[in-house]
């Protein structure tokens, strides 16, 4: 009987470790992504540089995360919930790696605007970085404390992204009709405003696996808002 006890303080001990593990990726996706643009913010390609090296770092993390959960898939055999935390899990796991790589992304685009005139004040990208953060922690919030109101939240917010993105790239193409000079530019920030969208889509597809963890019920590619009637 003590050594089942032993067994399945273990068993819990290893959840957990999996479910920390994915927080702590979580923040250091966050950080990139804050860095990434303030980088570009600030006219800091040091700090551009270092986003991308710190992209290792998430990598094998993700490598190692995947790792667990596998082998306590294969060693624990487990069942029903604990079973879709694990398999939400690997898919989250995922889905913060490529976050990281976005990151990664905004920070060499930060580099190369970095040498070249400025065409334009960077409102619009702090809102969405700020935006696209807070989706991933309050998707991983609605893990840990299996919040299924709080997983719905975050799918809402994607389309405030949806629209900023769809705004920069307008007031974009305006800019490139009106003075060939400024495509270059313009193109480079259209590729951060669109990482940064595909940031939030992910944060999106946290949210719908911690759905599917919680109720056992796969609403990937169903709309988060529905209309009336």
């Amino acid at each position: 009987m003590e050594e089942k006890r032993h067994t399945s303080r273990e068993y819990e001990r290893e959840l957990q470790e999996i479910k920390e593990g994915l927080l702590y990726l979580g923040a250091l996706t966050e950080r990139a992504i804050a860095r990434g643009v303030m980088a570009l913010l600030e006219k800091d390609s040091a700090l551009a540089a270092k986003v991308i090296c710190e992209d290792d770092q998430i990598d094998a993390l993700d490598v190692e995360l995947e790792e667990r959960c596998i082998r306590l898939l294969a060693l624990r055999q487990p069942a029903a919930r604990d079973l879709r935390f694990i398999t939400t899990a690997i898919k989250i796991n995922g889905h913060l790696e490529r976050i990281g790589d976005m990151a990664a992304n905004i920070a060499e685009k930060a580099i190369i605007l970095n040498d070249i005139p400025q065409i334009k004040p960077y409102i619009d990208l702090p809102r969405m970085a700020e935006i696209a953060r807070d989706m991933i922690r309050e998707s991983l919030d609605a893990m840990v404390r299996e919040d299924i109101d709080l997983a719905n939240r975050v799918r809402e917010e994607d389309t405030v992204i949806d629209q900023l993105n769809e705004q920069i790239f307008r007031e974009l193409l305006t800019f490139m009709m009106e003075d060939p000079r400024k495509i270059q530019p313009s193109i480079y920030i259209m590729q951060i405003s669109k990482n940064l969208e595909r940031i939030a889509d992910h944060a999106e597809g946290i949210a719908d696996m911690v759905v599917y963890m919680i109720t056992g019920e796969s609403i990937r590619h169903r709309p988060a808002c529905r209309e009336d009637g």
